[in-house]
């Protein structure tokens, strides 16, 4: 039969010991951050990628609609490979991040009960990662609509 840990309190009148503790629990919410700038960096490059994928399709298949060009295969998968590599690394990056805050809020809920933090303060939901998601149904209707010729962006 094995038992389970028990939570303490650090019970202590000594400052620097409560101290520490506001500073290990500030550390989580700095590690919380970097993680969000970690992803607004996957953001900034998923929207690159989507983006310019998007325009050289657009404009090689109005080029083409205008009898300017005779084909305009080569480049139209060039824009949609750029959409596709943009929406992929957008996943991974949200994949990423949402299992690096599930083990950042393990940890931190792991300290608060063995007494090592105080954890009064809440996380946030992430307007990053609200915002990473919504990139990441723009990307799927762009590519929808480029593949399919059909959906908000033909």
């Amino acid at each position: 039969m094995t038992q389970e840990p028990v939570a303490t309190e650090l019970i202590s009148n000594d400052v620097s010991v409560d101290l520490s503790a506001r500073r290990t629990g500030m550390s989580f919410q700095r590690t919380r951050l970097s993680a969000d700038r970690t992803l607004m960096a996957v953001i900034r490059t998923s929207l690159s990628l989507i983006s310019f994928g998007f325009t050289i399709y657009q404009i090689f298949e109005r080029l083409k609609e205008n009898a300017t060009l005779a084909h305009a295969g080569s480049s139209r998968n060039f824009g949609v490979t750029l959409v596709a590599l943009g929406i992929v690394m957008l996943i991974l990056g949200i994949v990423y991040h949402t299992q690096f805050m599930v083990g950042l809020r393990h940890e931190r809920e792991d300290m608060r009960k063995a007494g090592l933090i105080h954890a009064q303060s809440k996380f946030p939901p992430s307007m990053t990662l609200i915002t990473a998601l919504l990139l990441l149904l723009i990307g799927l209707a762009a590519i929808t609509s480029m593949v399919f010729q059909a959906g908000p962006f033909d």
